[in-house]
């Protein structure tokens, strides 16, 4: 494959997929890591740091339902009332130190943050869940949740499948009930 053959595609496969890593570009393209960081200088594409970095900052903004500080992990895609994907690097300080596990409640809170921020509402709360973990997940993995509302009832509740994926493997798998504007006001109200 020719440099410019080579770099035309890179620049297709990463608008594509935007968080591929220079490590699996170089094993994609059969090329030295350093080939793929030259390619990227040259046609001007940052990192992947800064890739997620750009994308995370465009979506936050539009974040009703819950802070950005509240959200586990960085905001890729937000489609409100619809769709979102988050991204989670996992660390040593996610993980049991015997095993190298990460800790479920990390990988579930990354989908509970990502269902609640898809709500196209001021208030939302999760009522109900129904979560399984698939596979462990090994630190230093980086995690991929992808969110839809399935089923919405007025501004009563909506129902938000989460799948989560690591290295193209489906990791978890949650379905969440979350009431929001009417239904979250009648739970603040004085019993």
């Amino acid at each position: 494959m020719s440099k410019e053959h080579r770099r035309s595609q890179l620049q297709s496969d990463l608008k594509r997929h935007p968080f591929l890593t220079d490590e699996e570009l170089s094993e994609r393209f059969g090329v030295s890591i350093q080939t793929i960081r030259l390619d990227r200088s040259v046609l001007g594409i940052p990192d992947v740091r800064e890739r997620t970095r750009i994308l995370a900052e465009r979506n936050y903004a539009s974040v009703r339902a819950i802070g950005h500080a509240e959200i586990v992990g960085e905001l890729l895609e937000l489609e409100l009332g619809r769709s979102g994907t988050s991204l989670l690097n996992t660390d040593d300080s996610m993980a049991f130190s015997k095993t190298q596990l990460v800790r479920s409640h990390f990988i579930f809170a990354q989908a509970d943050s990502l269902a609640l921020a898809v709500i196209d509402s001021d208030h939302a709360v999760t009522g109900l869940s129904n979560a399984k973990f698939k596979r462990p997940v090994t630190a230093g993995e980086r995690l991929l949740a992808r969110a839809e509302v399935i089923r919405s009832r007025d501004e009563d509740e909506s129902v938000v499948l989460v799948e989560t994926t690591a290295g193209g493997h489906k990791v978890f798998r949650g379905k969440f009930v979350v009431a929001q504007k009417a239904a979250v006001e009648d739970l603040r109200a004085p019993v």
